[in-house]
């Protein structure tokens, strides 16, 4: 039977009262204290606070668009019950946003980074990312993260003079590194901000240590876990992947999509409010964890899917890579990469602020890079179909009525 639990009567009271005070959290993150690259421009008014310009921004750059078809777990499925990464994002920011609101936290600045944190994903979910980074690491002797591609494309390919408190929070998202205890770090500017981003292109385990700078971004960071948890389990009963939600082991924090953001959001409520961190108890936190790996075992691992990607998406995204970094060394402006993405690219950064090189001096293969990952699953495939019309390899779909 579903368990859903509650706050506290005694700290539903305190946070009752101190609304009634108009009390502030010392710790929330002031909109006068943002930094932007650009400070002359994009000031606040009260019709668009600072972050809202911020989420407004990420709202309509070009390739939040492309959310809408980019796989979050499965790929090779033609139903529109199963979640895409479009639905993703929506969802970590309302959980962020709930947990933020409680805690009286900035949740503008929440909702940014929750909007703004998967536009560098690749198509094809984490294997896409997976094989573009093995591609990147032989051609281009760097490595690829989806979450610092986010950064990149905020702050480097659409240049929009994002606050470094939105792009922080969106490098340091990553849902795959879950924490009890999540205690923001100091950040002094963009110089120290850059280091990082750098660090993470020369080594991929350098991601694993990154913590973002405000409580904001922390939020952020455990919604983006409570988020995928149980929604990947529906849209693995959808699919027939699983019999029941009683395969997975529960416990305080429950089985289903609803217990588990339920439960671990009052959790979290529970030993954060009015502190300078965010805290789990001991017990959700194991569970957190063991729900992840049951989530690996049951759904991620599946060998069906993982064959699929291997036999036919590694090798497309292969051919792909190499044929687009020809095109990117020849600078032909007649050529498919120039024609839809250089000038795709040029052409949305036009009343940009930031001086310097343009995008199409950018390195052959951080370009072809941006290329790929900027593509959803299906733009993917159909320019497979262009450049190789008589390639071997293809993507066989499951439709609504094979299940």
């Amino acid at each position: 039977m579903a368990k859903y639990h509650n706050l506290s009567d005694e700290l539903q009271e305190r946070i009752r009262r101190d609304r009634r005070e108009h009390k502030e959290n010392p710790y929330a993150f002031a909109d006068e204290n943002i930094l932007r690259r650009y400070m002359d421009h994009d000031k606040a008014n009260l019709w668009r606070p600072a972050f809202v310009r911020d989420v407004e921004k990420i709202l309509h750059i070009p390739y939040y668009n492309r959310y809408s078809d980019k796989t979050q777990v499965f790929s090779f499925v033609k139903n529109d019950d199963i979640s895409r990464r479009a639905l993703h994002v929506q969802l970590v920011a309302r959980i962020a946003r709930n947990i933020g609101s409680v805690l009286n936290l900035n949740v503008d600045l929440i909702e940014a980074i929750a909007l703004g944190h998967d536009l560098g994903h690749t198509p094809f979910g984490h294997a896409g990312e997976r094989i573009l980074s093995q591609l990147f690491c032989e051609y281009g002797s760097r490595y690829f993260i989806h979450n610092v591609h986010s950064v990149r494309v905020l702050d480097g390919i659409m240049q929009r003079n994002i606050s470094l408190q939105v792009l922080d929070g969106v490098l340091c998202h990553n849902g795959e590194f879950e924490q009890k205890e999540y205690c923001p770090c100091n950040l002094t500017d963009f110089a120290e901000f850059e280091g990082k981003v750098e660090r993470c292109y020369e080594d991929a385990n350098h991601v694993e240590t990154l913590i973002p700078s405000t409580l904001e971004g922390c939020v952020v960071r455990i919604s983006d876990i409570i988020a995928y948890l149980g929604k990947d389990r529906q849209d693995a009963q959808r699919l027939g992947l699983l019999t029941s939600e009683s395969d997975f082991s529960g416990g305080e924090i429950g089985t289903s999509n609803a217990e588990i953001i339920n439960n671990l959001i009052v959790n979290i409520i529970e030993n954060s409010y009015g502190k300078p961190y965010l805290l789990m108890e001991e017990v959700y936190f194991n569970e957190l964890k063991q729900a992840k790996s049951e989530n690996y075992k049951m759904i991620y691992g599946n060998d069906k899917l993982n064959k699929a990607y291997k036999e036919q998406i590694t090798p497309m995204m292969a051919a792909l890579y190499k044929e687009l970094l020809r095109q990117a060394k020849e600078k032909r402006r007649d050529s498919i990469l120039y024609r839809h993405h250089v000038s795709y690219v040029e052409e949305n950064n036009r009343f940009t602020l930031k001086d310097g090189e343009k995008y199409e001096e950018t390195e052959p293969n951080q370009m072809v890079v941006d290329y790929i990952a900027s593509m959803t699953d299906d733009y993917f495939i159909e320019l497979y179909k262009e450049l190789f019309p008589k390639g071997k390899n293809g993507v066989d779909f499951v439709n609504y009525f094979s299940i």
